[in-house]
């Protein structure tokens, strides 16, 4: 049978879910899919970008890449990732790029999604249409990597998000913790309009405002006030008034976007019109699906709606189901804003004198609830704070379950459906997970297949891996289908998915099977002896970790900044870091640095936190010539592994110095510098309690005091702030030396891949690493201290591969990850 050709606008959320559906239906035999797609990526989850912007997650992580450019390539998918359809021919059936490429179709899928919707704003746009500096939307990873740039720009302090709905406040939320202060600007009367009513928007306010984010409501933004530079100063409003910022971020909404459709000569109201089979009016060989639809009158700004889509699109054109037709969906919305569980459904609040409405009010504790009934069915909720009954009343909204008598009922477990009860009681084509469209049949079969753990389930289905607020009910059904509670899980022990070893037998394994190469414990130690390219990574890491200088180096298990041995920024470029123990310096090193900056025309060169010198905007290929030119070790800023010791200037110049800081901190730092980490690590060592480098919230800190020096462990000032523990108090620096040596021993040999010592310290026990570390309970001590010896002495500075490359590639012109303008030079 001759396959048909099958194209794809559109590699987002609703494009990739299409095809999915379309693959698991026998898809791959009827048509070649052909897939094109504006960003330089495989498939991601936007709902994980606001983890990213608040450093709960990172590009790299598997939660946000929901199909890798290897999965289009396992299942036959020809994908043109970067390019953009520009025009169609709807009747000699192709389309033209951006790129000039021509792709021929015999059906046409258009997935565009939607668009951020920019008010008429003054100062937000230029006269070309584009954005003007300093202001972003919140849509896609140029947007947060965007807002992350300016973020850690020490002279951007201050933010200003207009709009006030779900993707405001999470910007907000990502911003905050980012360290800048952050105001939102919401013309409506109350935050989240669309879901809550004013109650509900009134308890969601004073929660925000408790997490230090400024909330203004009733205020219409007018304009963006810049400087002479074109820099952002502040908004404006319509009152007056104005509101100090040097960003702006707009989340005023989205739009369905379809230029293409309509510049194609498709029907587009205010989506692309389409019927219960998602096809495009008026045309037999166009279909159109998701986010830039408009169904029976209605456009649809969520998930959930789309997956449906998906789903029939996929029964219509592969014929699995020849009867399948949308007839639209229900609104059940579940998830996190700023950490603050949320779910709404139908109407907000009663519309008829004989509606019944229970409602509860508590903003001391953040909480609020609230059920319309009509006619004895629910016919919309509200739940702010404490979701836990989110699973009964989703049920009930799509008249599955039957009402109790007692309208209170619904909102407490007081007799009536308790939360394990509704997860029983769900149907099994009742949406669990919105994010990713896992329904709570899709985990009970996954369970029937052999799945017995929460994350064996979330691994295979993708339950959870969006906002993460249907864990709990997750877990439940996983537990009702499992026969109790939820079984043990081992695997989330294991040190990487694919080896069923924890950390300290899979070291064992190693060292007494003598496997010294990523490849190696693969064909040992691997289910199937099946490689994974998620845990080349943390196996490269232990490998160094456990073999020192000796192991086997494969530079196919290493990220791109390991392998050429700086920082890959978001443009394709690197930033070069050289060694500057304790942040001592010399005017040598300055003009070296001065010099080599001049000659490659670095575009920014700036002062790091850690007290050392960060040259931006390195080509790839320049690498090996600007080590050179430099004449200077790695300063190691660019891997999991030891990076710096802050120094303050101590008992030589300082009039408060009780100790040497400043020479402790060239020791540690010669002694452990480039160990390879599950983690980076980064200590500082203090002259005087005034504590002017920060020790005590540093992953390792040392502090001078009248009786010696003390010693701070699990610090943390980032994303994540934690006073470091008081481990011990010593008297000489040697003694600080071996014991700080002694405890990064331990941390490497037993935390988790990627887990930074203020998780690792409190998991462990403070009590637990004195024993060990201190008195020697379990006699390994001297191992430590051995150990630790052996990868010092093995120590080489991976610079001097400059000389001898690798590979051919390793240092080859690499293209930019993205494609943006390079980073102004300063």
């Amino acid at each position: 049978m001759t396959r048909r050709r099958l194209l794809v606008i559109g590699n987002g959320m609703a494009g990739a879910r299409t095809v999915e559906e379309i693959i698991n239906r026998g898809g791959q035999e009827q048509f070649d899919i052909t897939m094109i797609g504006d960003e330089p990526y495989g498939n991601y989850n936007r709902i994980m970008l606001s983890h990213v912007l608040a450093g709960e997650a990172t590009i790299d992580d598997d939660d946000l890449l929901l199909n890798p450019m290897s999965w289009y390539r396992d299942n036959g998918v020809t994908l043109y990732a970067g390019d953009r359809a520009t025009r169609l021919d709807r009747f000699a059936k192709y389309v033209r790029c951006e790129s000039g490429r021509t792709v021929s179709y015999d059906t046409l899928i258009i997935a565009t999604g939607s668009t951020s919707f920019f008010p008429n704003i003054d100062g937000l746009r230029a006269s070309d249409g584009h954005l003007m500096k300093g202001v972003f939307g919140f849509r896609n990873i140029e947007d947060t990597n965007g807002m992350l740039q300016m973020a850690h720009s020490r002279d951007k302090t201050h933010a200003a998000v207009i709009g006030g709905g779900l993707l405001g406040l999470e910007a907000a939320y990502g911003l905050r913790t980012q360290g800048l202060t952050v105001d939102v600007v919401h013309s409506p009367t109350y935050l989240m309009n669309q879901q809550l009513d004013e109650r509900g928007g009134n308890v969601l306010r004073r929660e925000i405002e408790k997490l230090g984010i400024g909330v203004h409501t009733g205020a219409r933004t007018t304009s963006v006030h810049r400087d002479a530079a074109g820099g952002v100063t502040g908004v404006g409003f319509a009152d007056g008034t104005a509101l100090p910022a040097d960003m702006v971020v707009v989340t005023a909404g989205i739009r369905p976007n379809t230029e293409f459709a309509r510049a194609g000569g498709v029907i587009v109201e205010r989506g692309i019109v389409v019927d219960d089979q998602m096809r495009c009016e008026d045309e037999s060989a166009i279909y159109a699906v998701g986010e830039c639809v408009q169904h029976r009158g209605e456009v649809y700004g969520l998930v959930a709606p789309v997956w449906e889509q998906a789903v029939t699109l996929a029964d219509h054109l592969t014929g699995a189901n020849p009867d399948a037709a949308y007839h639209g969906s229900r609104i059940t919305t579940k998830l996190k804003v700023a950490g603050i569980d949320v779910a709404a459904m139908g109407v907000k609040g009663p519309e008829r004198d004989d509606d019944e409405f229970v409602q509860f009010y508590e903003p001391s504790t953040g909480v609020y609830k609230s059920v319309v009934v009509r006619d004895g069915k629910l016919i919309g909720a509200m739940l702010l704070g404490d979701v836990s009954k989110i699973g009964y009343l989703s049920q009930a909204f799509d008249d599955k379950v039957p009402l109790p008598q007692e309208r209170i009922t619904m909102l407490f477990d007081l007799g009536g459906p308790g939360e394990a009860t509704g997860a029983m009681e769900l149907a099994d084509d009742a949406q669990v997970c919105n994010c990713n469209g896992v329904t709570k049949g899709a985990i009970v079969d996954c369970v029937h297949r052999g799945a017995a753990s929460l994350s064996e389930v979330i691994a295979q289905t993708r339950a959870g891996k969006g906002c993460g607020s249907c864990k709990n009910l997750v877990g439940d059904i996983v537990a009702c289908a499992a026969g109790g509670t939820l079984e043990p899980d081992p695997a989330a022990d294991y040190y990487v998915p694919c080896i069923p070893l924890t950390k300290p037998q899979l070291i064992g394994e190693i060292r007494d099977r003598g496997l010294r190469a990523v490849s190696a414990v693969f064909a040992d130690l691997a289910v199937d002896g099946k490689e994974d390219a998620t845990a080349k990574m943390p196996l490269a890491s232990l490998l160094r970790i456990v073999w020192g200088p000796d192991w086997a180096d494969e530079r196919g298990a290493l990220f791109i900044n390991d392998r050429v041995h700086a920082n890959i920024q978001r443009d394709g470029t690197f930033s070069v870091v050289p060694q500057m123990k304790g942040g001592v310096t010399t005017p040598d090193q300055l003009r070296k640095i001065a010099d080599v900056a001049d000659k490659y025309n670095v575009p920014m060169v700036k002062v790091t936190g850690g007290q050392r010198i960060d040259l931006l905007g390195i080509k790839k290929e320049e690498l090996p010539s600007v080590w050179a030119d430099l004449g200077m070790p790695s300063g190691f800023a660019y891997g999991k592994s030891m990076r710096t010791v802050k120094t303050c200037v101590g008992s030589d110049f300082c009039r408060y110095g009780l100790g040497d800081s400043t020479a402790l901190g060239v020791e540690l730092e010669t002694r452990l510098q480039g160990l390879e980490a599950p983690a980076k690590l980064k200590m500082a060592v203090a002259g005087c309690p005034r504590n002017c480098s920060e020790a005590l919230c540093k992953d390792v800190g040392v502090v001078a005091v009248g009786s010696g020096w003390e010693i701070y462990l699990g610090g943390a000032a980032g994303a994540h702030i934690r006073k470091g523990d008081l481990f011990t108090t010593v008297e000489t620096p040697d003694e600080v030396v071996l014991l700080c040596g002694r405890f990064v021993q331990y941390y490497r040999e037993n935390a988790k891949w990627l887990e930074r010592t203020y998780d690792f310290v409190p998991r462990v026990g403070l009590d637990t690493l004195k024993s060990v570390l201190l008195d020697d309970s379990e006699g390994i001590a001297a191992e430590l201290d051995a150990r630790l010896q052996h990868s010092v002495e093995g120590y080489r500075d991976p610079w001097l591969e400059r000389a001898e490359p690798r590979s051919p590639a390793q240092f080859a012109s690499a293209l930019p990850l993205m494609p943006l303008p390079q980073v102004p030079v300063r």
